[in-house]
């Protein structure tokens, strides 16, 4: 190991030591414990939201424990759009929208950048769709305009040949050179 690999390895080293002392030390400076059942005790909806276990109905103005068995609390505990929990300004009906929309954002936003990468490098890959039509347009109108060249050629060929206009040609039309 050179010195700049025993260097960033030191400094890794004291990093790692320090987070793990500072976070155990944020461990031991909690507030003090709140015992079981102690939700009811609260009577305001920011002492009761301080405890993730409680939750705050704003209809009653109660503060109860979270129905854990449950994602969402049923209507029988408290109603959706009165229910608070981690902070008093914002009603599970907003949270969960909220959190949909914020979701769903994502999701589409995700997709569409995969869906940029893979048309990118689809047109990276080779000519695209369009542009191979158009040449074969371009190819078609090129061939059809040479045919209509060599019809009018041979028209008017034709037609040179029968007024005695095309130099050694044996027609008795032909034009009598020294005459």
């Amino acid at each position: 190991m050179n010195k700049t690999e025993r260097g960033i390895m030191s400094s890794l080293l004291v990093v790692a030591v320090t987070y793990v002392l500072v976070s155990r030390a944020e461990c031991h400076t909690s507030t003090t414990p709140t015992p079981l059942n102690s939700c009811k005790a609260f009577s305001t909806c920011d002492s009761c939201i301080q405890n993730p276990k409680c939750l705050w109905c704003m209809t009653n103005d109660t503060c109860t424990d979270y129905p854990v068995s449950y994602i969402l609390p049923p209507p029988a505990v408290c109603k959706l759009s009165q229910a608070r929990w981690g902070v008093c300004w914002v009603n599970f009906e907003a949270l969960i929208i909220a959190m949909a929309v914020l979701g769903g954002t994502i999701i589409i936003s995700i997709a569409v950048c995969c869906c940029c990468c893979c048309c990118c490098k689809k047109r990276q890959s080779g000519p695209d769709r369009d542009e191979e039509r158009f040449a074969r347009r371009r190819g078609e109108i090129r061939q059809r305009a040479d045919e209509r060249k060599v019809e009018r050629k041979v028209r008017h060929d034709d037609i040179r040949k029968k007024y005695g206009l095309v130099p050694d040609s044996d027609h008795p039309y032909s034009k009598f050179e020294n005459e």
